[in-house]
């Protein structure tokens, strides 16, 4: 059993995807050794939050920028240096892609949702890749809601004469 210090054991990592002609499709990377299609994830930095460290992992490992759930998604378990690391996974949407990154070793390939499903061993993994479009879906009916809410409110807000103002924040990312 190797020694690493605890905060090894505490990860974040992130689910990238698109959506193209209205399909989601996943980026998956190669882990270090090429043997396994997985999310870019690593060891949460000390001085960072996990979703920030999420971000820095996406940029290290698949050299992806994009817009990052405000909370983590979900987390998964998995053993790695005698021990049992946790990692909380973001869901990331996908807005830059580069050609050369930090650690272009790596493969990086778009999947369909159930390609990527097929390839990703972890099960916990799988469970939480398997609840990506009932997030991603939700997160854009509840974002054309509030648009929606806001032009009622804009057009109330003529027709009365006074201003209306729309109160709740219903929380979409």
């Amino acid at each position: 059993m190797s020694k690493r210090p605890d905060h090894y054991y505490c990860q974040s990592g992130v689910i990238p995807f698109r959506k193209r002609k209205g399909k989601l499709e996943l980026l998956m990377v190669t882990s270090t050794n090429k043997k396994r299609w997985v999310i870019p994830k690593g060891v949460k930095e000390p001085h960072l939050s996990p979703k920030k460290s999420a971000i820095k992992e996406a940029w290290e490992e698949a050299g992806i920028r994009g817009k990052v759930s405000k909370s983590a998604i979900g987390a998964y378990r998995y053993r790695k240096w005698g021990r049992t690391c946790t990692v909380k996974v973001f869901a990331m949407e996908v807005s830059k892609v580069v050609r050369h990154w930090e650690e272009s070793f790596r493969d990086r390939v778009w999947f369909s949702h159930r390609e990527a499903l097929r390839r990703i061993d972890a099960k916990d993994l799988q469970q939480l890749v398997r609840q990506l479009p009932d997030f991603v879906y939700t997160r854009d009916y509840i974002r054309t809601l509030k648009r929606l809410l806001r032009i009622v409110c804009f057009w109330l807000t003529r027709l009365l004469g006074q201003s209306v103002v729309l109160v709740a924040d219903m929380g979409a990312n």
